[in-house]
């Protein structure tokens, strides 16, 4: 068995300029033992996908609310894809509405979690995510 920590990068693409939520994530995750790099605001998709190779991370967190989530969330996904990095996990947190999670989950995003989400369940699904 493993005894590596889950290793998730929490990044804020896009104009957003409100990280409270993706900082109260970040400590969350770093209390469960997981290790974290958080990015900071106003992130590029290509920013946070280098970002991703250079931590060799398990899981990118983005916390998108400014409702370009189906703008930001295709390009990550296409330059994961494009890097060989198809066994990252992503999950989106922040304000989407209900008829969007079904298309991020189209696009292979893993999770989406919106605002009121119990910081408990996204340790535990991030927990229980097959990382390989």
């Amino acid at each position: 068995m493993d005894n590596r920590k889950i290793r998730v990068l929490i990044a804020k693409p896009g104009l957003d300029g409100h990280d409270r939520g993706a900082k109260v994530i970040a400590r969350t995750l770093r209390d469960a033992g997981m290790e974290v790099i958080y990015t900071g605001l106003r992130q590029t998709p290509e920013m946070i996908i280098e970002a991703a190779s250079q931590e060799d991370v398990d899981v990118i967190g983005l916390s998108i609310l400014s409702g370009a989530h189906l703008a930001l969330t295709p390009r990550i996904m296409e330059l994961l894809h494009e890097k060989g990095m198809d066994d990252v996990a992503v999950i989106v947190g922040g304000i989407i509405p209900p008829e969007d999670v079904e298309k991020l989950k189209a696009m292979g995003v893993a999770g989406v979690f919106g605002p009121g989400s119990d910081t408990g369940e996204i340790v535990r699904f991030i927990q229980n995510l097959e990382i390989v």
